[in-house]
């Protein structure tokens, strides 16, 4: 039976109020023109027609291979058309989709087949170039599903499948801190983001999309897998991430909605093709899911004019505020936009923790009381674990992580403020701080810098004295990289830095 993770009053109040709706991402996609575009995928062209018919295949395949409705189907696979019509498929099968980060290890695979129950593991012939039925059996999963668009079976399946408020998804988070935890979602969770993006990029009937996401992730599925459903927008999808390959996606499908984590732009603007590349298709960026340095995010505008644009938010909260095309450069590039009216967004605590309770909102962890005891207040309201201030205008700014601080001799260093200093430095193309153990201090401040020349730590720190930055904020140690590491989520993987630093300077 479909679980419904939401409290009756909860869903009725947003049903009511117009948040939610009956529709199912199905019933979306039923919807568009059959013979219009769906996915620029690497498996080729797929329009929405042939979308839905593959999904209805697969599902009465899941279904003849013993599958039953309310079961969980972890999904193991690289971007592209195959992730989305496994996703659709389970939806219709009744089947709820345990989603896993293609880069995740033996070990995150099997930790979250064992925490979710899942019914089986379905994957590729070969995952990122070994055996999909060597994975499933090295991590013990009940039962191996081998997806291929050219063999999904002849019959398609018309029963009914989840509902709009059944429990449809359940993603981990990036595990960049630790073991994930799985995040329980809805549908209208995540479709309550459409009509925010919508209005946000003041999007047209044409628009283009690209989604470079790992597609299990929040931004993933709002980006690729229900936004362009809603609107039947054309997506751009591709296997990995390539920066150079992107640039090549943009300019050959003339993309006008480009959605990429920080990262991911980061990489985009380093590439060396970059500048030989014709970007003028593109409308807006939306990226973040981690900070967005400002810096960096000008030069992106500046150099293919495009509006950068960002859902502040989480995997458990939904979208909290947002910028539009409409803010003004400097509070679109500086803020995290304002929040968001229905979500209810306030600062709780002396440190002004942001909070919310609202629609786009998780019911919570998936049986995990312990991690949904510090996520939700006794109130019911979800703390994000970032620290906010909003100004008279009503901006959100995010000023720090209540757990991100270096703790100097008794003294919190907070890595956000020293980033967006160090990120100043016209030779840094992105940077992250750790703390690095220290004898006497405790921690010292630690700044991990993607570099485009020679840097020196004196260097930077001459930089930031004549930019006026106090020492308090100035970096202890610098490690040059050619690259900063990327975790399974497609952000920058600190807890691998923390780890470096602890081998560093321990």
């Amino acid at each position: 039976m479909p679980e419904l993770p939401f409290p009756a009053d909860v869903v009725a109040r947003h049903h009511a109020d117009g948040a939610w709706s009956a529709e199912t991402i199905a019933d979306l996609v039923a919807r568009n023109d059959p013979d219009r575009v769906a996915f620029h995928a690497p498996e080729g062209t797929i329009t929405w027609g042939q979308y839905d018919d593959l999904s209805s295949r697969l599902a009465r395949s899941y279904l003849d291979g013993g599958f039953v409705p309310g079961d969980r189907l972890a999904v193991l696979l690289t971007g592209g058309a195959l992730t989305h019509v496994a996703y659709l498929a389970a939806q219709k099968a009744g089947l709820v989709t345990v989603g896993i980060g293609p880069r995740a290890g033996d070990a995150e695979v099997t930790h979250l087949l064992k925490v979710t129950g899942a019914a089986g593991l379905a994957t590729a012939e070969f995952h990122r170039g070994r055996s999909g039925a060597d994975i499933a059996a090295r991590c013990g999963a009940r039962r191996h599903v081998l997806l291929d668009l050219a063999d999904v079976g002849d019959a398609r399946w018309t029963g009914p499948g989840l509902g709009p408020d059944d429990l449809f998804f359940l993603n981990s988070t990036s595990g960049t801190t630790g073991v994930p935890k799985c995040v329980r979602q809805t549908m209208n969770n995540r479709k309550y983001f459409g009509p925010l993006a919508h209005a946000a990029g003041r999007m047209g009937p044409d628009e283009v999309f690209a989604s470079v996401l790992p597609a299990p992730y929040g931004f993933g599925l709002w980006s690729a897998h229900v936004v362009p459903a809603r609107y039947g927008y054309p997506t751009v999808l591709s296997a990995e991430f390539d920066a150079a390959a992107t640039l090549r996606l943009i300019e050959e499908h003339r993309v006008t909605v480009l959605c990429a984590v920080t990262a991911q732009f980061i990489m985009l603007l380093n590439d060396p093709s970059f500048a030989a590349t014709d970007l003028s298709s593109l409308r807006v960026l939306f990226t973040g899911g981690e900070r967005v340095p400002a810096s960096r995010a000008a030069e992106f505008e500046e150099r293919t004019g495009c509006a950068v644009l960002q859902f502040y938010g989480s995997n458990e909260a939904g979208p909290i505020s947002v910028t539009t095309v409409d803010d003004p450069r400097e509070r679109r590039l500086s803020t995290a936009g304002r929040p968001i009216p229905a979500m209810h967004v306030r600062l709780v605590g002396e440190r002004g923790q942001v909070a919310a309770n609202g629609p786009g909102c998780t019911p919570g962890y998936l049986d995990d009381p312990a991690a949904n005891a510090a996520l939700f207040r006794d109130d019911g309201w979800l703390l994000t674990g970032d620290l906010g201030a909003v100004d008279d205008e009503g901006y959100l700014t995010i000023t720090g992580r209540a757990a991100d601080f270096i703790i100097r001799g008794g003294h919190n260093v907070s890595a956000l403020v020293v980033e967006e200093a160090v990120a100043t430095h016209p030779l840094v193309a992105q940077v992250a701080v750790v703390a690095a153990p220290d004898p006497v201090l405790g921690e010292r401040v630690c700044a991990y810098v993607a570099v485009r020349g020679e840097l020196t730590l004196d260097d930077l720190r001459e930089h930031l004295d004549a930019g006026g930055v106090s020492k308090q904020n100035w970096p202890e140690h610098l490690v040059p990289l050619d690259g900063l590491p990327i975790g399974t989520g497609g952000k920058v993987d600190k807890a691998a830095l923390r780890t470096d630093a602890a081998r560093r300077f321990g």
